[in-house]
């Protein structure tokens, strides 16, 4: 199964940490999606930042 990451909300003003995780997400802009298949190490990655991103199932 795929999940659809958008970054919503900028992460201005949070943590360097979650500024890298939403880079490795292929995330830059606000508005901006990236498609990735639903491992435990994208979804802690998702877990991360959850505050800053929607996600959805893609197909």
């Amino acid at each position: 199964m795929k999940v659809k990451v958008t970054l919503t909300k900028s992460p201005i003003g949070y943590s360097k940490a979650q500024h890298k995780v939403l880079q490795a997400l292929g995330l830059g802009k606000v508005g901006s999606s990236a498609i990735h298949e639903d491992t435990p190490g994208i979804l802690g990655m998702v877990h991360k930042c959850m505050h800053l991103v929607t996600v959805t199932q893609a197909q």
